[in-house]
C-alpha cells in the first residue's frame, strides 16, 4: 500500500515540476509582452505548455496536497514576481480542487486527472482578474511606460472577455493534458493511470 503522506522525497518532485510549471507559465505570459492579443491567451498557453509538469507531478507522487502545494506555490510565487496578491487564494483554492477531483479517482483515472487539470489551471485567471476589477489602478501603473500597449490590451479586456479567457484555459489544459498523456505513456502505464 502506498504512503498516503508527502515525505521529503515528494516534496522535492513538487518543488522541481512546480519550477517546471512556473517556467511555462512565465514564458506563456511572455508571449503577451511580445504580441498583446496572447495576453487574452494566456490560460490556454499556460495550459499547454503547463501540462507536461503537472502530469507528471500527478504520476510520480500520487499523493493528496501535491497539487495544493504546487497551486498555492505558483500564487505566492506569482505575488513575488509583482502580480497581485489574489494569485494566492486562487492557486490554493483551483489546487485544492483539483487535488480532492484527482483524489476521487485515486489517481489512477486519467479523466480525473484531466478533469482535475482543467480546474487547476484556472489559478492563472487570478493574475489576471485585476485587469476587469481594478482596471483603472492596474492598467495607470504601465500606461506611462508602454502607452500603446495597454490601450490594445484595454481593448481586448472588455468584460465579456473574462468568461472567455476562463474557456480558453480549459480548452488549453484539455489540449496540453492530452499532449502530456501521449509523451508520458510510459510514466502513466507505470503509475496505472487508465
Amino acid at each position: 500500500m502506498k504512503q498516503e503522506k508527502l515525505n521529503v522525497k515528494d516534496l522535492i518532485t513538487i518543488g522541481i515540476m512546480t519550477v517546471l510549471y512556473l517556467v511555462a507559465a512565465f514564458a506563456s505570459g511572455m508571449s503577451g509582452m511580445i504580441l498583446p492579443v496572447f495576453t487574452v491567451f494566456l490560460p490556454a498557453v499556460s495550459g499547454v505548455l503547463g501540462a507536461l509538469a503537472f502530469m507528471l507531478l500527478v504520476t510520480k507522487v500520487g499523493k493528496f496536497g501535491a497539487v495544493t502545494l504546487m497551486g498555492t506555490s505558483m500564487g505566492i510565487l506569482f505575488t513575488l514576481m509583482g502580480q497581485h496578491w489574489i494569485c494566492i487564494p486562487f492557486g490554493l483554492v483551483f489546487g485544492f480542487l483539483a487535488d480532492v477531483i484527482i483524489k476521487s479517482g485515486e489517481y489512477k483515472q486519467f479523466k480525473k486527472v484531466l478533469t482535475g487539470y482543467c480546474i487547476f489551471n484556472n489559478w492563472i485567471v487570478g493574475s489576471m482578474l485585476p485587469m476587469w476589477f481594478m482596471r483603472e489602478e492596474y492598467f495607470a501603473k504601465f500606461e506611462k511606460a508602454m502607452p500603446e500597449y495597454i490601450d490594445i490590451i484595454r481593448s481586448l479586456t472588455a468584460n465579456y472577455m473574462l468568461p472567455v479567457i476562463v474557456v480558453l484555459g480549459i480548452a488549453g489544459a484539455l489540449v496540453g493534458g492530452f499532449f502530456a498523456k501521449k509523451l508520458l505513456n510510459k510514466h502513466f502505464k507505470r503509475a496505472g493511470i487508465i
